[in-house]
């Protein structure tokens, strides 16, 4: 440790309780946890408090501590990271398979708050054995059925990540590209998940109805694995086929992975990179460029009146010299990552009457998919799903929230495939890691009132620049995302702070500002000057809102309201990601706001009765719920289209420090120099200032 640090700390002790959160120890920033796990509870039923042991400090001792505020030799400090990367390890030899009893796969599940269900209608997986109590049983299901609810299934967890090798026989290549990468403690999702996703036989035993494969529905909290989860079964399933088919040379587009956003397929890319290093494994992320191998097939009849249009456009272009088009080659790969529109855009660029398909694709990956099925994305989503033909497709989706709505749906789509190419219904199983809906339970979270726009922006400045008298909780240390509602409300908050933080610390160029409206080339930039820690505070709208990974966020600012819950529970997963502790998510609210903040609140309360606290430490109280008015179902999904409307147009949409009298002064100000622009103009012209600018009568 730094010798001037020590000497540099005060002696004087604060009588605050937010000392220990504010330790340097306890900030996302300062490394990876040793155990990545939310939830262990020892008994059923009683909640263990995580604490951190012995061996979490000696760890902690040996990570690399990240430094916002760099010196200009930093060079030594990154020659030094660099020396204490892991080399790459032998994987473990191959183990005799355990499987562990049904009590204790019961026990294990519990204590992890893992519950997984089957989904498909009018299927149920079942035991050949233990035909015992059938009377009972039946009782049981019928009324789990009158009440909608599931029955439970146990099967084997994932205890380690040297199980994948030893026990459900991943490629070697594969297990030491997990080893070099540090995953050691597999989370609740990849615990429950992996196994079944790798070989169900295996993690259920003595189940029928598992021949055919399963489809699979994960809903887990944010930063808690996901993305691996379902990145190691797509890349087993297609070694264990060239395996056995011995056809290791040939390439052919397997597994597609669809993402909302830019952001989050690249960071799925990077990720696949990590895992498939020396296997011969191609993964790539697509662009506008981008062509891949497919067939065309002819478009059914009854839809040969849509084309009609296309017809009369082409027939009034025939004069037109056409543009010739350069044909690219196919791009080969085995996984493909995109999103909706550039995929669904592609296939839907081939000649007229027909269509281009897939048929190759055996895994087809929804990340975040309650917003892929939602009216935004539903048309691609569904189109894509449509394009892939292959009669042994597995279909997975992944996210932190998931409608009831948007379970139906699928359950329909599955259903209808199914008897659309005469197959049997594959079981779609549900697992679900916690309770549904509800934000990770180690962060802090925070309600500000703010009374009006002006109080939110002095809120802000004072999270820049927090004072030793503020009792309110830990302070936000950067770096930090602010959420607002528009890109327009982004940029002006950019305008706004991006000369708070001093020229020594680097001034304006430690905030900046990210949306769909900037080139992808400028996004990609800020994104790799935020990781790289250049950037302290980044603004963005919703586009990094979901499934973006950023490890050393320390917490995260809803500068306006969130729209819904989900919005909520995905911006606050920005931070604490992988069972890090310290991150704090701050919410805003106005007078405007009120009605809104309930929905927020309601998410804060459920979330900290999963972590344990109640009573006075406790955020949100019950007489403030209680107080708050409830929101009617119009208005909430008018707020979940269009955010609230008054922030879209008028002067409660600007944010600025100036105020009302200011911006008149300068607008009138601004009118009186075009006017007297325009009158110039027109002594110059020569029509003289009576005929100027005025109104000529009603026949002019």
């Amino acid at each position: 440790m730094d010798i001037l640090k020590i000497l540099s700390r005060g002696t004087k002790k604060t009588n605050t309780a937010s000392t220990s959160a504010t330790a340097t120890g306890d900030l996302p920033s300062s490394g990876a946890k040793v155990n990545p796990q939310l939830y262990n509870d020892s008994v059923r039923g009683q909640k263990r408090k995580r604490q951190a042991n012995q061996t979490d400090d000696k760890v902690e001792d040996e990570l690399p501590e990240v430094n916002f505020f760099p010196a200009p030799d930093a060079t030594s400090a990154r020659e030094q990271e660099s020396a204490k990367k892991p080399q790459r390890a032998a994987s473990p030899p191959r183990k005799p398979t355990k499987r562990l009893p049904e009590d204790e796969c019961r026990q294990i599940f519990r204590s992890h708050r893992l519950k997984l269900t089957i989904l498909s209608k009018d299927q149920e997986l079942k035991k050949p054995k233990k035909s015992s109590k059938k009377k009972q049983k039946k009782a049981v299901a019928e009324e789990d059925t009158k009440n909608d609810s599931k029955a439970q299934l146990f099967p084997q967890p994932l205890e380690s990540f040297a199980d994948l090798r030893n026990t459900y026989g991943i490629s070697r290549r594969v297990a030491e590209n997990l080893i070099a990468q540090g995953y050691r403690v597999p989370t609740e999702v990849q615990l429950g998940c992996l196994p079944l996703l790798l070989r169900p036989e295996l993690a259920l035993p003595d189940t029928d109805g598992l021949d055919n494969g399963i489809n699979f529905l994960a809903v887990a909290p944010t930063g808690s694995g996901k993305t691996v989860s379902f990145l190691i079964p797509a890349i087993n399933k297609i070694m264990r086929r060239r395996a056995l088919e011995k056809s290791e040379g040939s390439r052919e587009l397997e597994a597609i992975i669809v993402a909302p956003t830019r952001e989050l397929s690249h960071q799925i890319v990077n990720e696949g990179l990590k895992l498939l290093q020396g296997t011969g494994i191609k993964i790539v992320g697509m662009k506008k460029t981008t062509n891949i191998s497919v067939e065309q097939q002819e478009i059914a009849e009854d839809s040969s009146d849509e084309g009609s249009d296309d017809e009369d456009e082409e027939s009034a272009d025939e004069g037109k010299p056409k543009r010739t088009q350069k044909v690219r080659p196919a791009t080969q790969t085995d996984i493909l990552v995109t999103t909706p529109r550039l995929l669904i855009n592609f296939l839907t660029s081939g000649p007229s009457g027909t269509q281009r398909v897939l048929p190759g694709v055996r895994d087809l990956i929804l990340d975040e998919a309650d917003v892929l099925l939602d009216p935004l994305f539903r048309e691609h989503t569904l189109s894509i799903w449509t394009a892939c033909t292959n009669t042994d497709l597995r279909v997975s989706l992944w996210s932190a929230t998931m409608g009831s709505n948007i379970e139906t749906m699928i359950n329909e789509k599955l259903e209808g495939r199914a008897e659309a190419l005469g197959l049997p219904v594959k079981p779609l199983l549900r697992l679900v890691v916690g309770l549904k809906d509800t934000a990770v339970p180690n962060i802090i979270h925070k309600l500000v009132y703010t009374a009006s726009e002006q109080g939110k922006l002095l809120a802000l400045r004072q999270l820049l620049h927090p004072s030793r008298a503020d009792d309110s909780g830990p302070p936000l240390r950067p770096p930090f995302l602010v959420f607002t509602q528009t890109i327009d409300r982004a940029t002006a908050l950019h305008e706004e702070l991006k000369y708070d933080i001093p020229l020594e610390a680097g001034g304006p160029s430690r905030i900046a500002a990210l949306h769909s409206g900037l080139a992808e080339s400028a996004r990609a930039a800020i994104m790799r000057k935020f990781r790289a820690g250049d950037i302290w505070v980044l603004i963005t709208t919703d586009v990094l809102a979901r499934g973006v990974d950023f490890a050393g966020v320390n917490g995260v600012v809803n500068y306006d309201v969130p729209g819904s819950s989900a919005v909520y529970v995905h911006r606050a997963g920005r931070t604490g990601r992988a069972g890090r502790q310290g991150g704090i998510a701050v919410t805003f609210y106005t007078k405007e706001d009120i009605p809104f903040v309930k929905t927020v609140a309601n998410v804060i309360a459920v979330s900290e009765k999963q972590a344990g606290k109640t009573g006075d430490e406790a955020t949100v109280q019950k007489w403030l719920l209680d107080a708050l008015p409830n929101v009617g179902k119009a208005d909430r999904k008018k707020l979940r289209e269009r955010g609230v409307e008054s922030r879209r147009s008028g002067s409660k949409a600007k944010i600025t420090s100036k105020s009302g009298y200011e911006r008149r002064k300068e607008n009138n100000r601004r009118g009186a120099i075009e006017g007297s622009k325009r009158r110039k103009q027109a002594e110059a012209d020569g029509s003289g200032d009576e005929d100027g600018d005025e109104w000529g009568g009603i026949d002019d």
